[in-house]
């Protein structure tokens, strides 16, 4: 695991190597190894516990934080990808450099001809990277709150973030992408660009997906070429690794990655599972299926006997910010598990829902499409195949249902337009204070790149809701425990390919990711292949806050610091507790509050971390 840091002043007398340290200090674990570079008026630094990544070639110096995955398609003969980036730059430039280069990373080149600094994020946004200019000076790194040791910087947190994370849903945090929890600090987007020069900061996309042609190829041939991409990707993920571990559920993607792997390796191979003694959540006996046929040894990792307030605490210093759902404590908990186990690197299963329509809520968009295209006996049968296996006593599938979904979530007189769904945007909207920042005024951006209902709201996901704040997620916790990671379904080839699926191929029969199951025939176990149902990767939070933390979660709520932040309206917290309370303990069959109850504990958390942790200041500065 590693992270970047730069810096560039107008003073060429050396003054960056020097400013660049209290930034670099704040982005460095113990037991890194740290190295710095200074070329003309900038200063750049790896850390991380494996080789610096760093080079320069006379007037350019660059640094990479991630992986270049296809070197041998780049054909540069050089030592390290840094080196590898500077070559391609003087062939390509910046922008066509990244485009050919497919890769979890973020990157830095300074060019001190023409005085540029350059910051470019991979395709998903894998690797997070932020920047901040102050008297002067211009800085990134890879964690926001190193940024606050600039010189002149404000310290103050990002209102409208601290207000979204207080009340609205945990898909509209990371809505935003340009911004951080800083109010003084910009975040890279991902598939970016940024230039720096002249004290002027320009930003463009390199990469993006277009609205193109659905295949018109049949389901085996499309099939037989996902199953070679997913392959590929997973090939050259793994290389030489021989310390690399599995996160594995009861599901076809964690499945799917590790029984490529195999294909790969010719070996079986290491799987770890976050399991519980509650049931809701818990997927050990789906899982237990697939060991025979892929797994060596399967490290079940029991999520029980910890300190919740403790471990949020611990996990919000890591992440320098509060963490988006409970799902990622589960997470930490297994990474902490997988180092200890003397792995190196973790992978994961993230993208499959996006790219195979696994969500239960891409079944509405998919219906939209139906409808557009006139395919009204395909729609029916779809809505009866959807309710017949996914019916749910608190989220009811029938017909009406679904024609009430399709109204509240998508726009019929405008084709492929989704609409917000304002009851999970505002649910917990009474909870924060007007005082604090007006939730009213918040408007979450909605991208409508395509025709289709389907493919917007997975391309929504992965751009500006799901996707982000899950791959920051993981990053983070993976560096706390000296982990890499990596997320073969995010390969930029297996999104563009299945954005040019038709839904139908992803959706048929009331069963999701249909393409992904006829492409891992032969390689997944058929139960786990066939299986229907999904449990959903998620924890049993609504009994974490109504029996262990309780008391601590009320003596929060009743603490002088919670209430004198004026954040929260304190009666409505405190009726949304008692709900929870009673709904978990009654057994009703009813939404309960935890996840407003995890978001609301790690905002405190953070903003109690941030007001009590000194940001080392550099004050020696001539600006």
């Amino acid at each position: 695991m590693s992270r970047i840091a730069g810096l560039t002043s107008r003073e060429p007398d050396g003054s960056a190597a020097r400013l660049l340290a209290p930034i670099l200090g704040q982005v460095t674990l113990e037991g890194w190894r740290e190295e710095q570079a200074s070329v003309g008026l900038a200063a750049l630094a790896h850390t991380g516990w494996r080789d610096p990544v760093v080079a320069t070639d006379a007037n350019l110096l660059a640094v990479v934080d991630g992986t270049f995955y296809n070197r041998d398609e780049l054909q540069t003969d050089a030592e390290c990808d840094a080196a590898t980036l500077l070559k391609l730059y003087r062939r390509h430039g910046f922008e066509a450099a990244l485009q050919r280069i497919n890769g979890d990373f973020v990157v830095a080149l300074y060019d001190s001809v023409d005085g540029s600094i350059w910051l470019g994020r991979d395709r998903v946004g894998h690797k997070p990277l932020y920047y901040a200019q102050s008297n002067g000076m211009f800085a990134f790194a890879s964690q926001p709150r190193a940024l606050l040791s600039l010189h002149g910087l404000s310290r103050s947190i990002n209102r409208r973030f601290a207000a979204v994370f207080a009340g609205s849903h945990y898909r509209y945090i990371d809505n935003r992408p340009e911004e951080s929890p800083y109010e003084a600090v910009s975040q890279l987007p991902a598939a970016n660009v940024l230039r720096f020069k002249n004290g002027t900061v320009t930003r463009a996309r390199y990469w993006s997906l277009d609205d193109l042609p659905e295949f018109t190829d049949d389901e085996p041939t499309l099939a037989r070429q996902y199953r070679d991409l997913l392959l590929d990707a997973v090939r050259r993920r793994i290389g030489n690794e021989e310390r690399a571990a599995f996160t594995l559920s009861g599901g076809m993607d964690s499945s799917s990655v590790v029984s490529c792997a195999v294909e790969a390796t010719g070996r079986k191979l290491q799987a770890f599972s976050s399991v519980y003694s509650d049931k809701t959540y818990d997927e050990s006996e789906d899982i237990k299926s697939f060991l025979d046929h892929k797994v060596e040894q399967w490290h079940a990792v029991p999520i029980e006997g910890f300190d919740l307030m403790n471990t949020v605490r611990e996990m919000v210093r890591v992440h320098e910010e509060p963490v988006a759902t409970a799902t990622w404590l589960s997470h930490f908990l297994l990474c902490k598990t997988v180092r200890d186990s003397g792995f190196e690197t973790l992978f994961g299963g993230l993208g499959g829902d996006e790219l195979n329509a696994g969500e239960y809520e891409y079944f509405i968009f998919h219906f939209a499409d139906l409808a557009r295209s006139g395919e009204s006996q395909a729609l029916a049968h779809e809505i009866e195949a959807w309710a017949r296996h996914h019916d749910h006593p608190i989220y009811r599938k029938h017909a009406a249902a679904a024609k009430e979904a399709m109204a509240r979530m998508t726009d019929p007189s405008q084709p492929g337009t989704v609409r917000l769904d304002r009851s999970r945007l505002t649910r917990y909207y009474p909870a924060v204070s007007k005082g604090f920042y007006d939730l009213s005024h918040f408007e979450p951006v909605m991208d409508h790149v395509f025709g289709s209902w389907l493919k917007n709201r997975t391309h929504q996901d992965i751009f500006r809701e799901t996707a982000p704040c899950c791959l920051r997620a993981e990053d983070r916790n993976c560096s706390a425990f000296g982990l890499e990671h990596a997320d073969p379904f995010f390969d930029h080839r297996l999104i563009e390919f299945m954005f040019r699926v038709p839904g139908y191929m992803k959706i048929r029969d009331g069963v999701t990711k249909r393409l992904l199951r006829e492409a891992m025939k032969g390689i997944v176990p058929e139960e786990t292949r066939t299986r229907v149902q999904k449990t959903g990767w998620n924890a049993p939070a609504h009994l974490w806050f109504s029996m262990d933390a309780r008391t601590q979660l009320r003596d929060m709520v009743n603490s002088r610091s919670f209430r004198e932040r004026g954040i929260y309206d304190i009666a409505e917290v405190v009726r949304l507790i008692d709900e929870h309370e009673q709904i978990v303990a009654s057994g009703a069959q009813q939404e309960n509050h935890m996840m407003f109850l995890w978001q609301l504990t790690n905002l405190e958390a953070w903003l109690e971390w941030h007001e009590q942790t000194p940001v080392t200041l550099e004050t020696s500065i001539h600006a």
